[in-house]
């Protein structure tokens, strides 16, 4: 059966399909805008919950180290100058390592030949030459 059989022109069809493929386009486009939406919670969500155990992170160590100085004041029954000056050597120990590794690590790192790679890019570029657009006009080209 075709379209002629019932009734309907051609023109109307295509006006019927675009008229649908317009209304799928609204609605993908609702359905991206709801999906940012939904993104967007999430991100502020994870955000404040990032936020807040970054606060608790930075706030721990103050009183892990007092519980640590007086655990060592108690336990070995040292006075708490002593307790503090060795958990304040213990920090520095721990620091000097994580440096060391750090700069183990980092000389590690291959360093970026600026150089070399600025003389390769001048080298092609000495290599480039100008090329008339085509349709131009022998007019229209600047002198060499």
């Amino acid at each position: 059966m075709s379209a002629a059989d019932e009734g309907r022109s051609i023109g109307k069809l295509v006006a019927e399909a675009s008229g649908q493929m317009s209304e799928l386009m609204r609605d993908e486009i609702a359905l991206a805008k709801a999906k940012l939406r939904e993104d967007v919670q999430r991100g502020k969500k994870g955000g404040s919950a990032g936020a807040v155990a970054l606060v608790f992170l930075v706030l721990a160590p103050f009183p892990l180290t007092a519980a640590l100085v007086f655990w060592l004041r108690n336990w070995w029954d040292l006075p708490l100058a002593i307790a503090f000056l060795i958990v304040g050597a213990l920090y520095l120990v721990i620091a000097g390592i994580a440096g060391l590794v750090a700069k183990r690590e980092f000389q590690r790192m291959p360093k970026p030949d600026i150089g070399s790679s600025a003389k390769e890019s001048a080298a092609v570029l000495s290599n480039v030459k100008p090329r008339p657009r085509e349709g131009a006009d022998e007019g229209d080209r600047l002198p060499a």
